[in-house]
C-alpha cells in the first residue's frame, strides 16, 4: 500500500495502480513524462529482433523459483533523517553530510511529512569548493524540496517499491505506518543490496 504526502497534507492511500488516478501524481513525475518500458538495444542502438527474443524465451526454465517476498521493513534504513520546511538550505546540507545520506524527509511544524529533499535539490542553492560550502543563497528547504511524494507501508513488497521508484523517478521512499509516523526509509541502495545479498535474482524475473 502506498500514500501521497504534500504541503496540503496526507491526501491518498491506495495500491500503486490507483495512484495514477490522482491529479497530484502528475507533479510527482519529475520529468513530466509517462513511464513506458522500452527494449534497450545493443551497441549499435538496434533493438533485438522478435526472432532473437523468442529464441531467448524458449531456453528459459519453464518454472523459476521466485524466492521469498521481501517487505520494506526487512530492507529499510530504520534511521529516518528529517529536516523542516523552514530550515535553511545550509542547515539541510550539513544534516545530510553529517548523517552520510543523500536525501532527507521534510516535515512541517506539526511533524507531518510534506516532501523529500536530496543533495541534488540542495545543490541548486549552494556552491561547493573542495567539498565545503562556499556560497549559500538565502533559501529554505521548502523552496527546493520535492513535493508531493509517495510513501509506502512497512509490509509493502520491495518489488512494488522498486516499480514506484522507476515510474515516478524517485530516489527513495519513506516507510510510514498507518498512523502517519515515519519508521524507515528505502533508498535505491537498499533495494540493490537486497537483490545482491538475499533473494535469488529470479525473484525479479
Amino acid at each position: 500500500m502506498f500514500a501521497i504526502h504534500s504541503l496540503s497534507g496526507f491526501s491518498l492511500r491506495a495500491p500503486l495502480e490507483q495512484l495514477a488516478k490522482s491529479a497530484e501524481v502528475r507533479a510527482i513525475r519529475r520529468d513530466g513524462v509517462e513511464y513506458e518500458p522500452t527494449l534497450v538495444g545493443g551497441d549499435d542502438g538496434v533493438a533485438p529482433s522478435p526472432t532473437a527474443a523468442q529464441a531467448y524465451r524458449a531456453i528459459l526454465p519453464k518454472a523459476l523459483e521466485r524466492g521469498p517476498v521481501m517487505h520494506a521493513w526487512q530492507v529499510m534504513s530504520k534511521q529516518v533523517i528529517k529536516v523542516k520546511t523552514q530550515d535553511s538550505v545550509e542547515l539541510a546540507w550539513r544534516v545530510l553530510v553529517k548523517s552520510k545520506v543523500r536525501q532527507a524527509v521534510v516535515v512541517n511544524h506539526e511533524g507531518a511529512i510534506v516532501g523529500l529533499v536530496s543533495e541534488r535539490d540542495l545543490l541548486t542553492s549552494v556552491n561547493l569548493e573542495d567539498g565545503l560550502l562556499r556560497d549559500v543563497l538565502g533559501r529554505r528547504v521548502a523552496d527546493v524540496m520535492q513535493t508531493p511524494i509517495v510513501s509506502a507501508d512497512p509490509v509493502t513488497d520491495i518489488r512494488r517499491i522498486a516499480q514506484a521508484m522507476v515510474e515516478y523517478g524517485l530516489s527513495g521512499v519513506p516507510i510510514v505506518e498507518e498512523h502517519g509516523r515515519a519508521v524507515g526509509f528505502v533508498s535505491r541502495g537498499d533495494i540493490l543490496r537486497s537483490v545482491v545479498n538475499d533473494p535469488p535474482l529470479s525473484l525479479w524475473v
